[in-house]
């Protein structure tokens, strides 16, 4: 008897084991059904200078195409410090007007994200002056940046929000120094002394209990990827069912009005080097039509204020290169 027990033991453990692998390594876990059935003004884009230079791209060229092509009405926008602080005490914000101008002339509404972490690899972005200086000296000109930018846009009504830093605490990831919830405060204490406008802080969908980040903003955004890539798992399609994401935000005690996707992956995970080297036969692992669709199902089921793509620099390159898949698909999405 003891042995048949035993037997069994091992067998439910085998078929946990068995199941585990199946849905983190060869299910899809796409939703279902796929109706596209979604509030008018729900997504959103992020836009990054960087990655559309990246990809080879004219970012002018590409961000008209989302506001006269795509049509899109929400922007998500990082404000890189070391774009505008070049040089110390030197202050360059031609690029970023031109955008916001441009955006208000089309009714878009924008997420103005500052700070010293933002979107996009290294994550950390520093001009090259700030690199080898000591913590205080780094975290005072920081400060600096933040006021110039902050009093710079503030009269500005298409700015909804200032996302102040991107993921503070996700310190497994990029190259950056170790998260510092004090010197967050002090970051999101000047914008608030310098605007009234709601303060967003985003954290890792999965890799965070965003107990910190929705404690310390107005808003609360998170990052949603459903394949992603590690250096020992390889690919990992995640299992999660959207009803996950509502009850980690009803535990962190984030109103439902509060709740936004600030990052909901529409592009390839790249495993190694840039998005402009990654082959078509790699792309493919995490991300496919096919895939764009059911990630955009599963960011409507999550049924948060609104959900930003990321992904859109992709889309355009595809789409000069020939493959409009991704573009067509996008455009029927901003409405």
């Amino acid at each position: 008897m003891k042995n048949k027990f035993k037997y069994l033991i091992v067998l439910i453990f085998l078929v946990i084991i068995f199941l585990a692998i199946w849905f983190f390594k060869f299910a899809k876990n796409y939703p279902w059904p796929q109706d596209l059935n979604y509030r008018p003004g729900y997504f959103g884009v992020t836009f990054s200078t960087k990655m559309a230079k990246e990809l080879g791209l004219d970012w002018k060229e590409s961000f008209l195409a989302i506001l006269d092509d795509l049509k899109v009405k929400n922007i998500r926008l990082p404000i890189y410090w070391d774009q505008v602080v070049p040089h110390r005490g030197e202050y360059k914000f031609s690029d970023y007007d031109w955008m916001l101008n441009e955006g208000k002339n089309r009714d878009v509404k924008f997420v103005l994200n500052v700070g010293y972490r933002l979107p996009r690899w290294p994550e950390c972005h520093a001009p090259v002056w700030i690199l080898g200086k000591n913590k205080d000296f780094r975290e005072t000109e920081a400060l600096k940046m933040l006021e110039v930018v902050v009093k710079r846009y503030r009269d500005r009504s298409e700015i909804e929000y200032w996302q102040v830093e991107n993921e503070p605490f996700l310190d497994v990831f990029g190259e950056c120094p170790a998260s510092d919830l004090n010197f967050l405060q002090k970051e999101i204490d000047l914008v608030r002394r310098l605007d009234s406008r709601p303060i967003l802080i985003s954290a890792s969908g999965e890799l965070s209990l965003w107990q910190k980040e929705s404690k310390a903003g107005d808003i609360f955004g998170t990052t949603l990827y459903r394949v992603v890539w590690g250096p020992s798992s390889g690919y990992i399609r995640y299992p999660l069912p959207a009803i996950f994401y509502r009850l980690k935000a009803d535990l962190a005690k984030i109103p439902q009005e509060k709740r936004i996707i600030s990052e909901l992956q529409a592009e390839p995970w790249v495993p190694s080097g840039y998005m402009k080297d990654l082959p078509e036969s790699e792309a493919k692992k995490s991300f496919s039509l096919e895939q764009f669709k059911a990630n955009t199902q599963f960011g409507i089921n999550v049924d948060f204020q609104k959900a930003y793509f990321w992904g859109v620099e992709w889309w355009y390159k595809k789409f000069k290169d020939g493959e409009p898949q991704y573009w067509d698909f996008a455009k029927t999405l901003f409405k």
